[in-house]
């Protein structure tokens, strides 16, 4: 792994969508067999330009999801390498027994990308805001499952994902990421990225919230606590070594997500304890709710995804650990 932090996080200039839009497209010039599907979102994806290009290539099969996967499947079967788009709520849910029976189950090697995930669907609403989209993708066997912070972590991933074989699913944000790392990074698929050392809890978040993570961490540190940050971006299979390690080291852990607790990042990783390493362990996520509609900043404030409520969990965490109690 060749993974550095970036010195000045900040919003980068380019959309996600773009840059997924832009990666395929240049492994679609090396590669005949990447093609890309879309349910009528192609211009909300930014891949009017890869259709363009690539038109024979490039499927918009309208608003049919769980269609859309059966052609990916089917596409998959001539020795295709599918890319299916749709908002993650209508990738996931509206289409998980195609995804289990129809990918997985036969065997076919298909990447499925669930876009504005969590409160990143912000206007959206509550109908498109998939706070469960990760924990329903997760029971299905063998399945990969990713959640990239950054473009840089991005290209990294669309392009080990073009050279892999299986059933991918790539939780992805479509505006505008915080750069967290520097460019010419890498990430091996499976294994998460400690960003900062610390020796008395450890965050580990995914996607959008591993910045705030980082905020609460330095937060902390003028407390008198010292955090370690995790980036668990593959979700399954989930780095368990890393999550051992952390929890023997610091003691105590506290998940960071944009997503339902139940059965996401917190859940993986308190199965992982459980079994391996029991330590003190808190939770930062949405609690078991429906979307709504709002800016994001906002449902960042009402879910409590903030560094804030991380603060307060590391608290809740350390005051168990210090008083002994799993």
């Amino acid at each position: 792994m060749n993974a550095k932090l970036t010195s000045l996080r900040s919003k980068e200039p380019q959309e996600m969508r773009n840059v997924y839009a832009q990666t395929l497209a240049e492994l679609a010039a090396g590669n005949p067999n990447i093609v890309a599907l879309d349910a009528d979102l192609m211009n909300s994806m930014g891949m009017m330009k890869f259709a363009k290009q690539y038109p024979a290539r490039t499927f918009d099969v309208g608003v049919q999801e769980a269609n859309m996967i059966g052609v990916a499947a089917g596409l998959s079967a001539t020795g295709k390498i599918p890319y299916a788009h749709s908002f993650g709520p209508f990738a996931t849910r509206r289409c998980f027994d195609q995804l289990f029976l129809s990918c997985a189950y036969a065997r076919l090697n298909v990447r499925v990308i669930g876009s504005d995930p969590g409160v990143t669907a912000a206007y959206n609403g509550g109908t498109h805001m998939p706070f469960e989209d990760m924990g329903i993708v997760r029971t299905i066997p063998g399945i990969t499952i990713l959640e990239p912070v950054d473009s840089v972590m991005l290209r990294d991933l669309i392009k080990q994902t073009a050279e892999g074989y299986g059933v991918y699913y790539i939780r992805l944000l479509r505006k505008n990421a915080v750069k967290i790392y520097e460019d010419g990074s890498t990430f091996p698929i499976g294994k998460g990225v400690t960003l900062t050392e610390g020796g008395d809890v450890t965050l580990i978040a995914s996607g959008i919230l591993v910045d705030d993570a980082l905020t609460a961490a330095a937060e902390l540190k003028t407390k008198g606590i010292s955090a370690r940050v995790v980036n668990l971006f593959t979700l399954k299979p989930i780095d368990k070594e890393l999550i051992i390690r952390c929890a023997a080291e610091t003691g105590a852990i506290v998940t960071v997500e944009n997503h339902n607790i139940i059965n996401g990042l917190g859940s993986a990783v308190a199965e992982v304890l459980v079994e391996n390493q029991p330590v003190p362990m808190e939770r930062v996520g949405v609690n078991d709710q429906f979307g709504e509609v709002g800016p994001q900043d906002y449902l960042k404030q009402r879910f409590g995804l903030t560094p804030a409520a991380i603060v307060s969990q590391v608290e809740t965490v350390l005051r168990r650990k210090q008083a002994g109690r799993r």
